[in-house]
Protein backbone atom coordinates (compact mmCIF):
# COMPACT_ATOMS: atom_id res chain seq x y z
CA UNK A 1 0.00 0.00 0.00
CA UNK A 2 1.33 3.64 -1.18
CA UNK A 3 0.42 6.10 1.70
CA UNK A 4 1.36 9.75 0.72
CA UNK A 5 2.02 12.17 3.02
CA UNK A 6 -1.04 14.15 2.49
CA UNK A 7 -3.08 11.22 3.13
CA UNK A 8 -1.48 10.78 6.41
CA UNK A 9 -4.13 12.87 8.64
CA UNK A 10 -6.72 9.45 7.54
CA UNK A 11 -4.83 7.60 9.95
CA UNK A 12 -4.61 10.07 12.91
CA UNK A 13 -1.15 11.12 12.67
CA UNK A 14 0.97 14.61 11.93
CA UNK A 15 2.42 15.66 8.66
CA UNK A 16 5.39 16.78 10.88
CA UNK A 17 7.92 13.71 12.12
CA UNK A 18 10.34 14.07 14.62
CA UNK A 19 13.39 13.77 11.74
CA UNK A 20 16.10 16.92 10.61
CA UNK A 21 17.10 16.47 7.59
CA UNK A 22 20.94 16.64 6.83
CA UNK A 23 23.66 16.95 4.39
CA UNK A 24 25.26 13.52 3.37
CA UNK A 25 27.64 12.69 0.53
CA UNK A 26 29.17 9.11 -0.27
CA UNK A 27 32.55 8.66 -1.55
CA UNK A 28 32.33 4.79 -3.42
CA UNK A 29 35.92 5.16 -4.96
CA UNK A 30 37.50 2.01 -4.84
CA UNK A 31 41.36 1.70 -4.60
CA UNK A 32 43.10 -0.82 -6.70
CA UNK A 33 44.22 -3.82 -5.16
CA UNK A 34 48.04 -3.92 -5.44
CA UNK A 35 48.96 -7.35 -6.97
CA UNK A 36 49.82 -9.95 -4.93
CA UNK A 37 47.54 -8.23 -2.46
CA UNK A 38 45.71 -10.95 0.20
CA UNK A 39 43.53 -9.66 2.96
CA UNK A 40 43.92 -11.70 6.06
CA UNK A 41 41.32 -12.39 8.40
CA UNK A 42 39.63 -9.69 10.70
CA UNK A 43 40.04 -10.56 14.05
CA UNK A 44 40.52 -8.35 17.37
CA UNK A 45 43.99 -7.75 19.16
CA UNK A 46 43.77 -7.91 22.41
CA UNK A 47 47.04 -6.39 23.98
CA UNK A 48 49.58 -8.64 25.05
CA UNK A 49 48.95 -7.40 29.09
CA UNK A 50 45.16 -7.91 28.70
CA UNK A 51 42.07 -5.78 28.43
CA UNK A 52 42.67 -2.29 30.16
CA UNK A 53 41.33 -2.29 33.37
CA UNK A 54 39.99 0.75 32.62
CA UNK A 55 37.57 -1.04 30.42
CA UNK A 56 36.51 -3.41 32.48
CA UNK A 57 35.57 -1.25 35.13
CA UNK A 58 33.40 0.69 33.13
CA UNK A 59 31.96 -2.79 31.63
CA UNK A 60 31.34 -3.93 35.44
CA UNK A 61 29.57 -0.67 36.57
CA UNK A 62 26.92 -0.96 33.58
CA UNK A 63 26.18 -4.41 33.78
CA UNK A 64 26.17 -4.94 37.24
CA UNK A 65 22.77 -4.23 38.55
CA UNK A 66 19.34 -5.92 37.11
CA UNK A 67 16.37 -5.84 36.00
CA UNK A 68 14.97 -4.64 40.09
CA UNK A 69 17.99 -2.20 39.98
CA UNK A 70 19.98 -4.38 42.67
CA UNK A 71 22.99 -5.90 42.35
CA UNK A 72 23.71 -9.34 40.35
CA UNK A 73 25.19 -11.09 42.97
CA UNK A 74 25.94 -14.12 40.25
CA UNK A 75 27.60 -12.16 38.06
CA UNK A 76 29.61 -9.98 40.59
CA UNK A 77 31.15 -13.32 42.43
CA UNK A 78 31.97 -14.37 38.73
CA UNK A 79 33.49 -11.42 37.82
CA UNK A 80 35.66 -11.65 41.37
CA UNK A 81 36.64 -15.14 40.45
CA UNK A 82 37.80 -14.67 36.88
CA UNK A 83 40.61 -12.50 37.58
CA UNK A 84 42.58 -11.29 40.99
CA UNK A 85 42.74 -8.01 39.71
CA UNK A 86 39.17 -7.58 39.13
CA UNK A 87 38.29 -9.20 42.54
CA UNK A 88 38.43 -6.53 44.75
CA UNK A 89 36.54 -3.80 42.05
CA UNK A 90 33.84 -6.27 41.98
CA UNK A 91 33.30 -6.41 45.91
CA UNK A 92 33.36 -2.52 45.65
CA UNK A 93 30.40 -2.86 43.71
CA UNK A 94 28.08 -5.25 45.94
CA UNK A 95 28.97 -3.35 48.44
CA UNK A 96 26.96 -0.55 46.87
CA UNK A 97 23.94 -2.05 48.13
CA UNK A 98 24.32 -4.27 51.55
CA UNK A 99 21.16 -6.00 53.08
CA UNK A 100 21.27 -6.37 56.82
CA UNK A 101 18.64 -8.28 58.37
CA UNK A 102 19.96 -9.87 61.28
CA UNK A 103 22.48 -9.97 63.99
CA UNK A 104 24.73 -12.78 61.88
CA UNK A 105 24.77 -10.69 59.06
CA UNK A 106 25.63 -7.29 60.86
CA UNK A 107 28.68 -8.92 62.42
CA UNK A 108 29.19 -10.23 58.89
CA UNK A 109 29.03 -6.34 57.60
CA UNK A 110 31.52 -5.39 60.48
CA UNK A 111 34.25 -7.77 59.99
CA UNK A 112 34.32 -6.61 56.08
CA UNK A 113 34.28 -2.66 56.23
CA UNK A 114 36.86 -2.80 59.42
CA UNK A 115 38.18 0.67 59.29
CA UNK A 116 41.26 -0.30 60.75
CA UNK A 117 42.53 -1.85 57.58
CA UNK A 118 42.62 -0.18 54.02
CA UNK A 119 40.18 -2.97 52.23
CA UNK A 120 37.78 -2.28 55.19
CA UNK A 121 38.03 1.49 54.24
CA UNK A 122 37.72 1.20 50.97
CA UNK A 123 34.52 -1.29 51.58
CA UNK A 124 32.74 0.97 53.78
CA UNK A 125 33.27 4.18 51.43
CA UNK A 126 31.67 2.10 48.79
CA UNK A 127 28.25 1.50 50.78
CA UNK A 128 25.62 4.16 49.02
CA UNK A 129 22.14 2.14 50.17
CA UNK A 130 21.34 0.14 53.30
CA UNK A 131 18.24 -2.17 52.98
CA UNK A 132 17.37 -3.22 57.22
CA UNK A 133 14.91 -4.99 58.47
CA UNK A 134 14.21 -4.61 62.33
CA UNK A 135 11.87 -8.09 62.82
CA UNK A 136 11.89 -9.29 66.40
CA UNK A 137 9.60 -12.26 65.06
CA UNK A 138 12.88 -13.56 63.95
CA UNK A 139 15.45 -15.98 66.01
CA UNK A 140 18.38 -13.52 65.75
CA UNK A 141 16.96 -10.10 65.06
CA UNK A 142 18.77 -7.08 64.14
CA UNK A 143 19.59 -4.85 67.28
CA UNK A 144 18.57 -0.91 66.89
CA UNK A 145 21.88 0.22 68.20
CA UNK A 146 23.29 -2.29 65.69
CA UNK A 147 21.85 -0.71 63.37
CA UNK A 148 22.59 2.72 64.01
CA UNK A 149 26.77 1.05 64.35
CA UNK A 150 26.43 0.03 60.79
CA UNK A 151 25.48 3.81 59.74
CA UNK A 152 28.47 5.00 61.38
CA UNK A 153 30.60 2.67 59.58
CA UNK A 154 29.21 4.06 55.96
CA UNK A 155 30.38 7.73 55.27
CA UNK A 156 29.13 7.95 52.07
CA UNK A 157 25.81 6.60 52.64
CA UNK A 158 22.71 8.68 51.55
CA UNK A 159 19.64 5.47 51.23
CA UNK A 160 18.43 3.98 53.52
CA UNK A 161 15.71 1.30 53.08
CA UNK A 162 14.23 0.27 56.36
CA UNK A 163 11.58 -1.78 57.38
CA UNK A 164 10.21 -2.59 60.86
CA UNK A 165 7.87 -4.97 61.89
CA UNK A 166 5.90 -5.60 65.51
CA UNK A 167 6.32 -8.62 67.83
CA UNK A 168 3.30 -10.34 67.06
CA UNK A 169 1.22 -10.73 70.24
CA UNK A 170 -2.08 -12.84 70.11
CA UNK A 171 -5.26 -10.87 71.83
CA UNK A 172 -8.43 -12.54 73.04
CA UNK A 173 -11.47 -11.58 71.20
CA UNK A 174 -9.84 -9.64 68.73
CA UNK A 175 -9.74 -10.38 64.67
CA UNK A 176 -5.67 -9.28 64.04
CA UNK A 177 -2.72 -9.28 66.83
CA UNK A 178 -1.01 -6.76 68.46
CA UNK A 179 2.53 -5.63 66.56
CA UNK A 180 4.09 -3.66 69.58
CA UNK A 181 7.15 -2.49 69.54
CA UNK A 182 8.89 0.13 71.15
CA UNK A 183 10.19 3.63 70.06
CA UNK A 184 13.61 4.14 68.73
CA UNK A 185 16.30 4.84 72.42
CA UNK A 186 17.77 8.15 72.99
CA UNK A 187 21.10 6.96 72.85
CA UNK A 188 20.21 5.01 69.29
CA UNK A 189 18.87 8.13 67.93
CA UNK A 190 22.17 10.02 69.19
CA UNK A 191 24.35 7.38 67.44
CA UNK A 192 22.34 7.65 64.31
CA UNK A 193 23.17 11.50 64.11
CA UNK A 194 26.81 10.92 64.21
CA UNK A 195 26.55 9.52 60.95
CA UNK A 196 26.02 10.74 57.02
CA UNK A 197 23.53 13.03 56.24
CA UNK A 198 20.71 10.58 54.19
CA UNK A 199 19.13 11.97 51.09
CA UNK A 200 16.68 9.11 50.66
CA UNK A 201 14.51 7.45 53.17
CA UNK A 202 11.87 4.45 52.44
CA UNK A 203 10.20 3.17 55.59
CA UNK A 204 8.43 0.71 55.94
CA UNK A 205 6.69 0.22 59.46
CA UNK A 206 4.43 -3.16 59.96
CA UNK A 207 3.94 -2.18 63.54
CA UNK A 208 1.39 -0.72 65.89
CA UNK A 209 3.55 2.38 66.52
CA UNK A 210 2.68 5.37 64.02
CA UNK A 211 5.27 7.75 65.89
CA UNK A 212 8.11 5.75 64.29
CA UNK A 213 8.79 8.11 61.14
CA UNK A 214 8.86 11.16 63.30
CA UNK A 215 11.53 9.88 65.08
CA UNK A 216 13.79 9.54 62.36
CA UNK A 217 12.53 12.34 60.64
CA UNK A 218 14.05 14.72 63.22
CA UNK A 219 17.47 12.67 62.76
CA UNK A 220 17.70 13.20 59.19
CA UNK A 221 16.46 17.03 58.22
CA UNK A 222 18.29 16.15 55.42
CA UNK A 223 16.36 14.20 53.20
CA UNK A 224 15.14 14.92 49.35
CA UNK A 225 13.31 12.25 48.89
CA UNK A 226 10.72 10.54 51.78
CA UNK A 227 8.25 6.97 51.06
CA UNK A 228 6.34 5.86 54.06
CA UNK A 229 4.18 2.96 53.28
CA UNK A 230 2.15 0.55 56.51
CA UNK A 231 0.87 2.54 59.36
CA UNK A 232 -0.29 5.46 58.69
CA UNK A 233 1.93 8.70 60.27
CA UNK A 234 -0.14 9.88 63.41
CA UNK A 235 -0.05 13.41 63.93
CA UNK A 236 -0.38 14.12 67.64
CA UNK A 237 -1.07 16.61 69.96
CA UNK A 238 3.07 16.64 70.91
CA UNK A 239 3.86 17.05 67.65
CA UNK A 240 1.62 20.13 67.05
CA UNK A 241 3.89 21.73 69.60
CA UNK A 242 6.97 20.92 67.81
CA UNK A 243 8.27 23.17 65.06
CA UNK A 244 7.18 21.30 61.37
CA UNK A 245 9.63 19.51 60.01
CA UNK A 246 12.65 21.48 58.44
CA UNK A 247 13.95 19.64 55.67
CA UNK A 248 12.59 20.30 51.85
CA UNK A 249 11.35 17.29 50.03
CA UNK A 250 11.77 16.81 46.29
CA UNK A 251 10.00 13.41 45.58
CA UNK A 252 7.31 12.27 47.81
CA UNK A 253 5.83 8.27 48.15
CA UNK A 254 2.87 7.50 49.91
CA UNK A 255 1.49 4.10 50.21
CA UNK A 256 -0.53 4.04 53.57
CA UNK A 257 -2.95 1.55 55.19
CA UNK A 258 -5.33 5.08 56.02
CA UNK A 259 -4.79 8.41 53.77
CA UNK A 260 -2.86 9.98 56.37
CA UNK A 261 -4.64 14.00 57.63
CA UNK A 262 -3.97 17.11 56.40
CA UNK A 263 -2.36 18.69 59.18
CA UNK A 264 0.54 15.81 59.37
CA UNK A 265 1.24 16.60 55.63
CA UNK A 266 1.60 20.09 56.48
CA UNK A 267 3.57 19.95 59.07
CA UNK A 268 6.30 18.15 56.58
CA UNK A 269 5.54 20.01 53.73
CA UNK A 270 5.83 23.16 55.66
CA UNK A 271 9.21 24.14 54.49
CA UNK A 272 8.93 22.25 51.03
CA UNK A 273 6.14 24.47 50.27
CA UNK A 274 8.02 27.60 50.92
CA UNK A 275 11.25 26.85 48.92
CA UNK A 276 9.41 25.60 46.33
CA UNK A 277 11.47 22.01 46.27
CA UNK A 278 8.60 19.47 45.57
CA UNK A 279 8.54 17.85 42.25
CA UNK A 280 7.62 14.31 42.45
CA UNK A 281 4.82 12.94 43.85
CA UNK A 282 3.30 9.16 43.94
CA UNK A 283 0.49 7.95 45.38
CA UNK A 284 -0.06 4.29 45.74
CA UNK A 285 -3.66 3.89 46.79
CA UNK A 286 -6.54 5.92 45.57
CA UNK A 287 -6.33 9.36 47.44
CA UNK A 288 -9.32 11.98 48.33
CA UNK A 289 -10.23 14.46 46.78
CA UNK A 290 -9.30 16.91 49.40
CA UNK A 291 -5.86 15.17 49.83
CA UNK A 292 -5.13 15.51 46.16
CA UNK A 293 -6.31 19.09 45.92
CA UNK A 294 -4.48 19.71 49.15
CA UNK A 295 -0.91 18.80 47.00
CA UNK A 296 -1.90 20.39 44.53
CA UNK A 297 -2.83 23.74 45.88
CA UNK A 298 0.64 24.16 48.11
CA UNK A 299 3.06 22.53 45.08
CA UNK A 300 1.41 21.88 42.20
CA UNK A 301 2.73 24.80 39.97
CA UNK A 302 6.45 23.14 40.93
CA UNK A 303 5.61 19.80 40.13
CA UNK A 304 7.29 17.40 37.26
CA UNK A 305 6.39 14.17 37.96
CA UNK A 306 2.72 12.83 39.11
CA UNK A 307 1.27 8.82 39.55
CA UNK A 308 -2.01 7.98 40.42
CA UNK A 309 -3.43 4.66 40.71
CA UNK A 310 -6.45 6.01 38.49
CA UNK A 311 -8.19 9.31 37.30
CA UNK A 312 -11.54 8.65 36.95
CA UNK A 313 -13.64 11.26 38.74
CA UNK A 314 -13.72 14.60 37.49
CA UNK A 315 -12.44 16.83 40.35
CA UNK A 316 -9.58 14.27 40.57
CA UNK A 317 -8.91 14.97 36.44
CA UNK A 318 -9.58 18.75 37.41
CA UNK A 319 -7.00 18.83 39.64
CA UNK A 320 -4.55 16.89 38.09
CA UNK A 321 -4.79 19.61 34.96
CA UNK A 322 -3.91 22.36 37.56
CA UNK A 323 -0.03 21.22 37.14
CA UNK A 324 1.07 22.78 34.38
CA UNK A 325 4.63 21.77 34.70
CA UNK A 326 4.14 18.13 34.52
CA UNK A 327 6.82 16.72 32.47
CA UNK A 328 5.97 12.82 33.68
CA UNK A 329 2.32 11.88 34.26
CA UNK A 330 1.32 7.99 35.09
CA UNK A 331 -1.74 5.65 35.98
CA UNK A 332 -1.84 1.69 36.12
CA UNK A 333 -5.47 0.61 36.05
CA UNK A 334 -7.18 0.85 32.52
CA UNK A 335 -9.55 3.97 32.81
CA UNK A 336 -8.56 7.52 33.22
CA UNK A 337 -11.06 10.31 32.26
CA UNK A 338 -9.72 11.44 28.46
CA UNK A 339 -9.96 14.99 29.55
CA UNK A 340 -6.87 14.47 31.61
CA UNK A 341 -4.78 13.48 28.42
CA UNK A 342 -6.36 16.13 26.26
CA UNK A 343 -5.40 18.64 28.66
CA UNK A 344 -1.27 18.15 29.68
CA UNK A 345 1.09 20.40 29.50
CA UNK A 346 3.12 20.77 26.32
CA UNK A 347 6.63 19.71 27.58
CA UNK A 348 5.31 16.35 28.91
CA UNK A 349 8.04 13.90 28.35
CA UNK A 350 6.88 10.19 30.02
CA UNK A 351 3.44 8.77 29.82
CA UNK A 352 2.41 5.84 31.42
CA UNK A 353 -1.19 4.20 31.99
CA UNK A 354 -2.88 0.75 31.65
CA UNK A 355 -5.42 -0.36 29.36
CA UNK A 356 -7.71 -3.83 28.42
CA UNK A 357 -9.94 -3.92 25.60
CA UNK A 358 -12.46 -1.31 26.51
CA UNK A 359 -10.06 1.44 27.07
CA UNK A 360 -10.20 4.10 24.17
CA UNK A 361 -6.74 5.04 23.10
CA UNK A 362 -7.79 7.96 20.56
CA UNK A 363 -7.04 10.21 22.55
CA UNK A 364 -3.60 9.00 23.47
CA UNK A 365 -3.31 8.64 20.09
CA UNK A 366 -3.89 12.87 19.45
CA UNK A 367 -1.58 13.63 22.11
CA UNK A 368 1.45 11.80 20.60
CA UNK A 369 0.91 13.65 17.50
CA UNK A 370 0.64 16.88 19.17
CA UNK A 371 2.98 16.61 22.33
CA UNK A 372 6.56 18.00 20.79
CA UNK A 373 8.61 16.91 23.55
CA UNK A 374 7.45 13.83 24.35
CA UNK A 375 9.87 10.92 24.46
CA UNK A 376 8.07 7.78 25.93
CA UNK A 377 4.84 5.85 26.32
CA UNK A 378 4.46 2.74 28.73
CA UNK A 379 1.51 0.78 28.17
CA UNK A 380 0.34 -2.14 30.79
CA UNK A 381 -2.30 -4.54 29.38
CA UNK A 382 -4.34 -5.74 31.96
CA UNK A 383 -6.28 -8.42 30.33
CA UNK A 384 -7.68 -8.96 26.79
CA UNK A 385 -6.28 -9.04 23.21
CA UNK A 386 -5.49 -4.89 22.59
CA UNK A 387 -3.85 -5.47 19.04
CA UNK A 388 -6.54 -3.91 17.18
CA UNK A 389 -6.70 -1.07 19.42
CA UNK A 390 -3.05 -0.44 19.80
CA UNK A 391 -2.19 -0.55 15.93
CA UNK A 392 -3.00 3.19 15.51
CA UNK A 393 -0.90 3.84 18.66
CA UNK A 394 2.25 1.74 17.66
CA UNK A 395 2.19 3.83 13.91
CA UNK A 396 1.69 7.34 15.81
CA UNK A 397 4.66 6.48 17.96
CA UNK A 398 6.69 5.30 15.32
CA UNK A 399 6.50 8.26 13.02
CA UNK A 400 6.80 10.93 15.77
CA UNK A 401 9.65 9.21 17.15
CA UNK A 402 8.22 8.28 20.62
CA UNK A 403 9.37 5.10 22.37
CA UNK A 404 6.46 2.57 22.84
CA UNK A 405 6.41 0.30 25.47
CA UNK A 406 3.99 -2.52 26.11
CA UNK A 407 4.13 -4.97 29.18
CA UNK A 408 1.98 -7.34 30.84
CA UNK A 409 3.24 -7.56 34.03
CA UNK A 410 2.75 -4.30 36.38
CA UNK A 411 5.71 -5.49 38.23
CA UNK A 412 7.81 -4.76 35.01
CA UNK A 413 5.94 -1.84 33.70
CA UNK A 414 6.53 -0.18 37.59
CA UNK A 415 10.33 -0.93 36.76
CA UNK A 416 10.04 0.52 32.85
CA UNK A 417 9.08 3.75 34.13
CA UNK A 418 12.08 4.84 36.85
CA UNK A 419 13.25 8.32 35.31
CA UNK A 420 16.25 9.29 36.10
CA UNK A 421 14.97 13.26 36.05
CA UNK A 422 14.53 15.18 39.34
CA UNK A 423 11.54 13.86 40.85
CA UNK A 424 10.99 11.15 38.62
CA UNK A 425 9.87 8.11 40.16
CA UNK A 426 12.46 5.20 42.32
CA UNK A 427 12.06 2.04 42.15
CA UNK A 428 11.34 0.83 45.87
Amino acid sequence: MNVGLPHLARFGLSRSPKAVSEAISFDLAVMAKPRGFCMAAASPRVPMSGIPLEIVLHILELAHLNDNHEPDTQLLASFSLTCRSWSFHAQKLLFGQVRLHSETAYESFIFAVDRSTTRGIALGDAVRQLNVVLDDNQPTPLERVSFARAITLCPNLHEINLSVYGFNEPVRNAEHPRRTVPPFAEHVLDLIRTGPAISHLHFSNWSDNDDLIVQLLAVWPSLRSLSFTGKTPHFSPALKRCPCYPGTLEKLRMNCQVEPSLDFLGWLLHASAGANSLRGIELNREPSFHLLDFLVQHHGEQLHALSLPSCTTHKHAHAVIRCRALREFRTERAWTLPTVFRHLPEHVRHLAFGMDPSTPLQHIVELVNTKDELESVTVNVWRGDCERQLGALKMACAFRGVELRITRDICLHRALVVSPEPGGWRAY
